[in-house]
């Protein structure tokens, strides 16, 4: 049995109710935006954020439409950032598909992704729960901060690992994070069980992130050219180490241009991008997700069924052995 239909076995039933729930949010009278809403939603990947969450809710007791709010309201928070972020970064693809702003307009798109925040907030407050709603609220500050601290971080070495781990906290691990402490919520799970899921949801959050980082060192056909992070003046974990521990004549060169402000060339980053395999970038970031793969794994409640158990574990595995 591959990982997906081991993720979805507990939850067939609850995944399918969600999805019926989950589509008759992409509405309107506007003609023009339902012909965007329905294109965005039928864009949409695996669904990996709502599949945790309602299979962190099915480990802890019988969920309702609370629960199915609760992933509808993170999903389109996701999806409404996916979309201003494609017409920031004029981004012409979004995994492998034509994003919303390229087929229209950066009007259309970000008024698209103002509508799904809406939507989103109010399926916050059909769950009636409190901290479901502050969460919500609180992530949306999030998302934007990370994206702004990543700005102000382009091309500047200033920064440590540490610094790399709060940026990836705030835009990728904060939102599974979100996604584990809802399922847990939904239920009426209690304090510590929301704080261990939540933090097995942030941590497997920055495994995401960082195998989505190595993906940039290689040809991975996932809509985006290999060393495009690098073009945006990003700084990832791979070429991070090497810049901070290689003695090559290059590696420092290319180390003193970024210190004092200097945009890379096309020569730069292929040079950096070989290094970060050569010199043991890329091996020193599967390791650090090995490192958070376990921990994430001590997070996970005792006591809750196998088969909820076993998923969770798969979808661990997942993220992390995912090709694209």
């Amino acid at each position: 049995m591959d990982l997906i239909s081991i993720i979805k076995k507990p939850i067939i039933e609850e995944f399918e109710n969600f999805n019926r729930y989950y589509l008759d949010q992409f509405s309107s009278s506007v003609s023009l935006l339902k012909e965007t809403l329905d294109y965005v939603a039928h864009s949409t990947g695996k669904q990996m954020r709502p599949l945790l969450l309602i299979l962190v809710a099915k480990s802890l007791g019988k969920m309702g439409n609370e629960t199915f709010a609760a992933a509808t309201s993170l999903e389109l928070l996701h999806l409404a950032s996916l979309l201003h972020d494609d017409v920031i970064d004029e981004s012409d693809m979004r995994r492998g598909v034509k994003s919303l702003n390229s087929l229209y307009t950066n009007r259309i798109a970000i008024l698209s992704g103002d509508y799904l925040f809406s939507t989103s907030l109010y399926n916050a407050s059909l769950t009636k729960n409190v901290e479901i709603i502050e969460m919500l609220s609180k992530m949306g500050q999030t998302l934007s901060e990370g994206e702004i601290l990543q700005l102000e971080q382009q091309y500047k070495l200033n920064y440590s690992e540490e610094r790399y781990f709060k940026v990836i906290e705030s835009k990728t691990a904060s939102l599974f994070k979100c996604c584990a402490s809802f399922g847990a919520l939904s239920v009426g799970a209690d304090k510590k069980i929301v704080e261990d899921y939540g933090r097995f949801g942030e941590l497997l959050g920055c495994c995401f992130q960082i195998v989505d980082d190595i993906f940039d060192y290689y040809d991975n056909n996932i809509g985006k050219p290999t060393g495009s992070d690098m073009r945006e003046g990003k700084i990832t974990l791979p070429a991070l180490y090497v810049l901070n521990n290689s003695n090559n004549p290059g590696v420092v060169a290319i180390k003193d241009k970024l210190t004092a402000g200097t945009y890379l060339d096309e020569e730069d980053i292929n040079l950096l991008i070989e290094a970060a395999k050569a010199e043991g970038g890329i091996d020193y970031s599967r390791r650090k997700i090995e490192e958070l793969r376990a921990e994430a794994l001590a997070c996970l409640p005792s006591g809750i069924p196998q088969d909820c158990r076993e998923a969770l574990e798969a979808y661990l595995e997942y993220v992390i052995s995912r090709e694209k």
